[in-house]
C-alpha cells in the first residue's frame, strides 16, 4: 500500500445534512451531539471524512443557508463546545470534519443586513449589492433568480433594489466592499484556528458579479433561471485572485481541504477552478442528472475527465440533498441489485467518492403533499419543480418508533419504509447494500489502483457494460459494470485475457470468472472488481 496517504484525495468523504442525521436533544431536529452518537457508526463503515451542512444560526428561511451568525451554532444544535467535542471525537476516530461555508449571501435577518437596509448613509450599506430603478421603475437588469423571477428585490426604506440571487431573504454580500472581504476571510480563520479540517464553498463562483450590471444574453430553456445566458452574474475574473487568496490562507495550515460548488454548473466551468493554487477540487454534478444508462454514464464520466488537467483531481458524486436520491431514480422497487453497481461506479472511478447520508443503504425519496412540504423552492413551484424535502428526510437507523432518528416527531417524516430499510437490520445482512458499501471501501483503502491510479476505458462504445482500468506501476484493476438485467460478455484484449486476475469484490456470490476466447461473462445486473498485481 501507498506511504504518501492524502485523506481528501483517497479517502471517503460522506455528506450528512445535519438536521437530519440524528436528534439528541429532543426537539425533533438534528444536532451536533447527535452526530456525536453516531461516529462509532461511522467509522464502522469506513468513512474518512464528514462535510456537515451548515449549523450555524439562521432564520430558517433555507434551512440553514440564511446565515444570521458565521462565528457561533444555532442553539438548536449544540455550542461551540460540543462542536469542538464532536471533532476532538471525530479525530480521534480518523474522521475529518468539513464545513460548509455559505458566503455568497446571508439572511436578511443577518445584523449585517438590519444595519444596511436600515439607511443609504449606513455603514454597512454598501457591504451588499444594491442598485437604483431605472426609469419608470424598472428593475436595474434582467438577471433571473435560481428560484425564480427577477434577482431585485425592492427596498422601500432605502428606496433602492437589492440583489438576491436566491430567496428574498438571502442577499448577496457585495464581495467587491475590502471590509466584506476581509470579514469573510476572517470567518475561513476563526474556523480553521478552531481545528476543521476543510470547507465546502456553496456556490461560491456567484460570489462576483458584473460592475456594470450588464443584461444577461438570452437562451433556451424551461424554467425562467435557463432563459439566459448567465454571463454578468456569475464566473466573473475577480474570482480567481480571490480563489488564491484562500488557498494561501488554508495552505497556511497543515493537511486542509477546499472544494467548491459551481453555481450554473458545466464540467468545464468546474474545471477551471481546480489548481494548486485555486481549490483542491469542485463538484460536478453531472453523474447526478443521469438515468439508468450505461452510455449517458460513459459520456458524463468522459466530459469530466476531458475538462481537468492532468494533474487535477475529480470528485465523483450519485447522490445530492438538492436532487432526487439515486435509489427514487435509478429503480422502482426495493430491489437493490442496480444500486449495488451503482455504488460500484462511485467507488471505483478516479476521484474522491462523496456519499450523501443515507446512500448506504438505499434511501429512497418521501413523497409529501404541497401541504405538506417545507422546501420554499418545491412550494413555489409544485407541481412543476421537486421540492427537496424528498431526499432530506431522516436518516433511518432502525425499526424503532421515527427510525432511531430520536424520540419526537423528526422535522421531516420518515420514510415508511424505515421497518425494513434501516442500518441496523442491514449491518446484520452480509449481504445488505450497506455491507457491500463497507466491503467496497475497504477495498478501496487497501488497494492503491482504486485510490490513485491511471483510469483507462474498456468500453468505448457501450450498450449495457462499463468497463475500465484503473492502474498503478505495481497493480491493475479492473471494473465490469453491467447495467442490464440479462447476461452480457465483455471483450477483453488478449493482452488482459491472459493476465492472472483474482476476484477482489462481486456482487454475485459465484461470479463467472472464467474468460473464455476473450470474452469475460457478466451475470444480469453484475458489478465485478478484478485485480493483477
Amino acid at each position: 500500500m501507498t506511504t504518501d496517504w492524502t485523506w481528501w484525495r483517497d479517502g471517503v468523504i460522506y455528506n450528512l445534512y445535519s438536521r437530519s442525521f440524528a436528534d439528541a436533544n429532543a426537539d425533533g431536529l438534528g444536532d451536533l451531539q447527535g452526530i456525536l452518537h453516531h461516529l462509532d457508526d461511522l467509522q464502522y463503515l469506513g468513512v474518512d471524512a464528514l462535510w456537515l451542512t451548515p449549523f450555524y444560526p439562521t432564520a430558517d428561511g433555507d434551512y440553514g443557508y440564511d446565515v444570521t451568525d458565521y462565528y457561533s451554532v444555532d442553539p438548536r444544535m449544540g455550542t461551540l463546545e460540543d462542536f469542538d467535542h464532536l471533532l476532538a471525537e471525530a479525530h480521534r476516530r480518523g474522521i475529518r470534519i468539513i464545513l460548509d461555508l455559505v458566503l455568497n449571501h446571508t439572511s436578511d435577518q443577518h445584523p449585517w443586513f438590519v444595519e444596511a437596509r436600515s439607511s443609504r448613509q449606513s455603514p454597512r450599506h454598501d457591504w451588499y449589492i444594491w442598485a437604483d430603478p431605472k426609469p419608470g421603475g424598472k428593475r436595474p437588469n434582467n438577471w433571473q433568480s435560481i428560484v425564480g423571477g427577477s434577482v431585485w428585490e425592492w427596498e422601500p426604506q432605502v428606496g433602492q433594489y437589492y440583489l438576491r440571487t436566491f430567496l428574498p431573504c438571502q442577499p448577496d454580500l457585495n464581495w467587491r466592499n475590502p471590509e466584506v472581504r476581509r470579514e469573510l476571510i476572517n470567518v475561513f480563520r476563526f474556523w480553521l484556528d478552531r481545528g476543521a479540517d476543510g470547507f465546502r464553498l456553496d456556490l461560491f463562483n456567484a460570489y462576483f458579479k458584473d460592475d456594470q450590471l450588464l443584461d444577461n444574453p438570452p437562451a433556451f430553456g424551461i424554467r425562467p433561471f435557463e432563459w439566459q445566458q448567465h454571463v454578468y452574474d456569475c464566473n466573473r475574473p475577480e474570482m480567481i485572485p480571490l480563489l488564491q487568496e484562500i488557498r494561501t490562507l488554508v495552505d497556511s495550515y497543515p493537511d486542509r481541504y477546499l472544494v467548491g460548488e459551481t453555481f450554473d454548473p458545466t464540467p468545464e466551468i468546474a474545471a477551471r477552478y481546480v489548481g494548486p493554487d485555486r481549490l483542491h477540487a469542485a463538484f460536478e454534478l453531472n453523474l447526478i442528472m443521469q438515468p439508468w444508462s450505461a452510455p449517458r454514464f460513459w459520456d458524463a464520466i468522459q466530459r469530466w475527465e476531458s475538462a481537468l488537467g492532468a494533474d487535477d483531481w475529480p470528485t465523483v458524486v450519485l447522490n445530492s440533498f438538492d436532487q432526487p436520491r439515486s435509489a427514487t431514480r435509478f429503480t422502482r422497487t426495493e430491489d437493490d441489485a442496480r444500486l449495488k453497481v451503482a455504488a460500484a461506479l462511485l467507488l471505483t472511478l478516479r476521484g474522491t467518492p462523496y456519499l450523501l447520508y443515507g446512500e448506504e443503504i438505499g434511501m429512497r425519496n418521501i413523497s409529501l403533499r404541497r401541504s405538506e412540504m417545507l422546501d420554499p423552492i418545491g412550494r413555489k413551484w409544485y407541481p412543476f419543480y421537486h421540492t427537496r424535502d424528498g431526499e432530506r428526510s431522516p436518516m433511518q437507523w432502525d425499526d424503532s418508533p421515527n427510525a432511531g432518528f430520536g424520540s419526537v416527531a423528526p422535522w421531516l417524516p420518515v420514510h415508511p419504509n424505515y421497518l425494513q430499510r434501516n442500518v441496523a437490520a442491514q449491518r446484520q445482512d452480509p449481504n445488505s447494500l450497506y455491507q457491500f458499501y463497507r466491503a467496497l471501501i475497504q477495498l478501496r483503502r487497501e488497494t492503491p489502483a482504486l485510490q490513485r491510479g491511471m483510469f483507462q476505458w474498456l468500453t468505448f462504445q457501450p450498450g449495457q457494460l462499463l468497463a475500465y482500468l484503473r492502474q498503478t506501476p505495481e497493480q491493475t484493476v479492473l471494473v465490469a459494470l453491467n447495467f442490464r438485467r440479462r447476461k452480457v460478455r465483455l471483450a477483453m484484449g488478449s493482452d488482459l485475457a491472459h493476465r492472472n486476475w483474482r476476484v477482489a469484490l462481486s456482487t454475485h456470490p459465484r461470479p463467472e470468472t472464467e474468460i473464455s476466447q476473450n470474452w469475460l461473462p457478466l451475470a444480469g445486473n453484475q458489478a465485478l472488481i478484478l485485480v493483477a498485481d
